[in-house]
């Protein structure tokens, strides 16, 4: 990359230096894991915008001319400056953001995300929020096109570089069913195929995993239901139109429906998903962290350890993480 004309750039400073300091343009490149036309390069574009020599390359090795010399002097605080800026950004406190835009998965509307925003408001006095909830994809849009800072969601396709993570919890795939309407002793999956399946939608995460889980257990049920939503899904489970797989956060959300839907394990090769903070790496400092570690004892106490008490078998699978 050239630099414009006329205006310094911090890293062709940081090569100056280390080229001085290491003798050499080849062993300052070693030093900063670039190249040597690269170093070349950049100390003539810093030549061009000082308008001075710095280096008299007439001569084996190299030497700093009198205006390097003088420069130096100066490059060396310029570094020294940036490097403590560095560190107290490194150290900057939580208390004094001033701006946070947070994306929650709609799974945590009910109780976790009230309270994580309850003690956040309490912690920084001076912040602003803004507060988004939705599906996984949208969270995921808003951190990659910078509308959101911090992000709950489950974890994407594949996770990028720039990518900062922290697990929350792990949240297994189960059967949902009318009550009464599978005979465990009796093979689940013969009675489930002899039954609707209802779905979700396809323009979901979720929707997109299970129809890939399914085609690899070489499972192709029928597409009559396809609903975006836990509440018309459970709804139609508990009225006997057929049965449906999700997860027991969303088992959780629709709890007008627990007295007519049961939970079971697949009876096919298990399926989960993680629930994770995501951030920008390195944008943030500890403020992803500290989010993560005040999320999950909330995550333990609101969702999990409920759900565990009504399905025990479900102790092993879902998990704070």
């Amino acid at each position: 990359m050239v630099d414009t004309p006329g205006k310094l750039s911090l890293w062709a400073i940081e090569i100056f230096v280390a080229t001085i300091e290491e003798g050499s343009v080849s062993a300052a490149a070693r030093r900063l894991g670039t190249s040597v036309s690269s170093i070349s390069q950049q100390l003539s574009n810093l030549e061009a915008s000082l308008g001075a020599t710095l280096l008299d390359r007439s001569k084996r090795p190299q030497q700093v001319t009198s205006a390097g010399a003088l420069f130096l002097r100066r490059a060396q605080t310029i570094l020294s400056t940036a490097n403590q800026a560095k560190a107290e950004l490194a150290a900057f406190n939580f208390s004094q953001t001033t701006r946070l835009r947070l994306g929650m998965i709609d799974d945590f509307d009910a109780d976790v995300t009230p309270t994580l925003m309850l003690g956040l408001a309490r912690r920084l006095q001076g912040c602003q929020f803004l507060l988004e909830s939705g599906g996984s994809y949208a969270m995921a849009e808003g951190l990659e096109n910078r509308s959101l800072d911090v992000i709950v969601a489950a974890d994407q396709d594949s996770i990028e570089p720039w990518m900062e993570l922290h697990p929350l919890l792990r949240d297994p795939f189960v059967l949902a069913v009318k009550k009464d309407m599978i005979n465990p002793a009796l093979p689940v999956l013969d009675q489930l195929l002899k039954l609707a399946f209802i779905r979700y939608s396809s323009r979901q995460m979720m929707g997109r995993q299970i129809e890939a889980h399914l085609a690899r257990q070489r499972i192709s049920l029928p597409n009559r239901f396809e609903f975006d939503s836990y509440h018309a899904i459970l709804s139609m489970v508990a009225g006997g139109a057929g049965w449906a797989i999700t997860t027991p956060l969303g088992y959780m959300r629709a709890q007008r429906f627990h007295a007519q839907v049961d939970m079971l394990p697949l009876p096919f090769k298990a399926l989960s998903r993680n629930i994770s903070l995501i951030a920008r790496s390195e944008t943030l400092d500890g403020i992803p962290t500290e989010i993560a570690t005040d999320l999950r004892p909330m995550i333990e106490e609101m969702l999990v350890a409920p759900c565990v008490a009504k399905f025990p078998w479900l102790a092993k699978e879902l998990r704070v993480l």
